[in-house]
Parts: structure tokens; C-alpha cells; sequence
């Protein structure tokens, strides 16, 4: 799991109106930062993110935070307006990294530009070193005028990028869909690209950590007691022993401690099921073989 803080930039300019991106770009990009909010704020629970718009200067929309419906609910609310000052925002950014909960927390600022980079390449390269200086990755989803703008972001993702820290999305018009593009992307990923992240089920572990370990949990369960009905691996499938007065803590264990330990009492509990009862049921009694007689002589019918 990815411990930092990041901030999360939006272009909120006149240029996100087009519906080059279904429905128009703007809709496009939000489903794209939904979809980042819950990747970052899922990796490491001390993980927190903020969100600027882009648009007249930059604008802090939401200070460092692990609320995602907060997020949300101000993404919800930006207009549109304007134009952006990449620049700018990119330095606001970086000071609103400065109040982030641990200065040993790593930080990342990730735009998403939609509209033309006004800047010359000469001034952008020379943010990039700035930020490289202070330990800030930067990563940019650069879609709709990707035409002006790849050659000029290009040159500053080079010169920010530590130890393959930073990244360019670029995602021309009609390629699909943007949160897609981003899912299969090293901005979620990892270096790795998308496909790297995925388990034997498909499910990436960094989006849904509790499905995939719900489901590995569930796939062991279903291989032991097929060995059990088989009659096979019976050393692997011996009840372990479990140390009942040392208190069990899951958060502090690893996620193959976590497996282990669920499988474990998943065990004992289907087990101590199909145990049948200790207490032995009381013999019933043996009907006599031949029938005593009667002692007593039947009595006379009376007159």
C-alpha cells in the first residue's frame, strides 16, 4: 500500500464545455477523479487528498482530507469559467502539500488539463526542477488538446520525474473513456501499468483491498474442504492450534497473516459444525427375552 498526500487539480475552464469526451469533457474528467479519490484514499488509511480547480489562478477547493464524500460533494459544485493558469496552480498545490498530516508523508500533485498551457516549455521546465527539488511527483491525464500541449508537458514531466516518480497520460479524443484510460494507467497502477495490479480474479487489490482479500479467503475455503471430501492434503488441512489468551489484532498483522488467520477460523468454525456431540446419549433399555410369569393367581370371576 502507497503511503502520501496528494492533491488532485481539475480544469474547470470554457474548454471542458466540448463533447469531444462523452458527455463533455468536464463529465469526463469527474468520473476520472471520483475514481481517483477512492484509489488514493483506499491505498494506506493515513492517506489524504485535497482538491484545487485549475480555472482564473488556481482555487483550493478542499484542503488535505480522508473524507471521500467530501470530496465528492465539493467536486460536485465546481463551475465552469475562464481559463487555467497552469502554473499557478501547480504552485498553489505544492503549498497546500506543506500542510499534510506528516512531513514524512511523500507528496504528488495529479492534473488533469483539458485546455491549452499558456506557458512557454523554458518556464515550465524550470517548475519542474523547483518541484523535484522539494520531493513533489507530479502526474497530468493531458486529454482534449493534446495536440498544443503533449510537447510542452512532456518536457516537464522529464524534469520533475524521480526514479520514474512522475507521469504523462495522454489521451487523444475517441480513444474511450476517460476514466478507463486512467484505470489502465500508471497514475493508478503503478509503474507496472494497470494490468500489473489486477490478482487471479481481476480485481486490483489497490481499488478494492477488502474484495480482493474477501475473495482470496473464499477461494482457500473452497480448496480445503475439496481436499477434505477427497481425502486428500490431510497434513494441509489439520486444524491449526490458535493461541486463545493472546489477544488477535488484524489491523496490525500483514495481508498474508490476515488470509491466514481468516482461513483459520473459517476452519474451526466449519469444523466444530460438523463435530458430533460429546455427551454420549443415555442406552436405551434391552426388552426382555423371554417374559416372567405371573406369581400371583388371577383372581376368581365373581358370582
Amino acid at each position: 500500500m502507497v503511503l502520501e498526500a496528494t492533491v488532485i487539480c481539475v480544469d474547470n475552464s470554457e474548454y471542458m464545455r466540448n463533447g469531444d469526451f462523452a458527455p463533455t469533457r468536464f463529465d469526463a474528467e469527474k468520473d476520472a477523479v471520483n475514481l481517483l479519490f477512492g484509489n488514493k484514499l483506499n491505498s494506506h488509511p493515513e492517506n489524504s487528498v485535497g482538491l484545487i480547480s485549475m480555472a482564473n489562478k488556481g482555487e483550493v477547493l478542499v484542503t488535505l482530507t480522508s473524507d471521500i464524500g467530501k470530496l465528492m460533494s465539493r467536486l460536485h459544485t465546481v463551475k465552469l469559467g475562464g481559463s487555467i493558469d497552469f502554473s499557478s496552480c501547480i504552485q498553489v498545490a505544492q503549498l497546500a502539500l506543506k500542510y499534510r498530516l506528516s512531513k514524512n508523508h511523500p507528496q504528488r500533485i495529479v492534473a488533469f488539463v483539458g485546455s491549452p498551457v499558456n506557458e512557454d516549455e523554458k518556464d515550465l521546465v524550470k517548475l519542474a526542477k523547483k518541484l523535484k527539488k522539494n520531493n513533489v511527483s507530479v502526474d497530468i491525464v493531458n486529454f482534449g488538446e493534446d495536440d498544443l500541449n503533449t510537447k510542452k508537458l512532456e518536457a516537464f514531466i522529464t524534469n520533475v520525474d524521480k526514479d520514474g516518480s512522475s507521469h504523462l497520460v495522454t489521451v487523444p479524443a475517441g480513444m474511450g473513456v476517460l476514466s478507463d484510460s486512467l484505470m489502465s494507467s500508471p497514475i493508478l497502477a503503478g509503474s507496472g501499468g494497470g494490468g500489473s495490479g489486477s490478482d487471479e480474479f481481476g480485481i486490483d487489490a489497490n481499488m478494492d483491498p477488502e474484495l480482493a482479500l474477501a475473495l482470496r479467503v473464499s477461494m482457500e475455503e473452497a480448496r480445503m474442504q475439496q481436499q477434505q471430501q477427497t481425502g486428500g492434503g490431510a497434513a494441509s488441512t489439520a486444524p491449526m492450534e490458535v493461541d486463545r489468551s493472546a489477544p488477535v489484532d488484524p489491523a496490525a498483522m500483514t495481508e498474508e497473516e490476515q488470509i491466514q488467520w481468516a482461513l483459520r477460523m473459517s476452519l474451526e468454525a466449519h469444523q466444530s459444525d460438523q463435530a458430533p456431540s460429546t455427551t454420549p446419549a443415555a442406552p436405551a433399555p434391552e426388552p426382555s427375552a423371554t417374559p416372567a410369569p405371573s406369581s400371583t393367581p388371577a383372581s376368581a370371576p365373581a358370582a
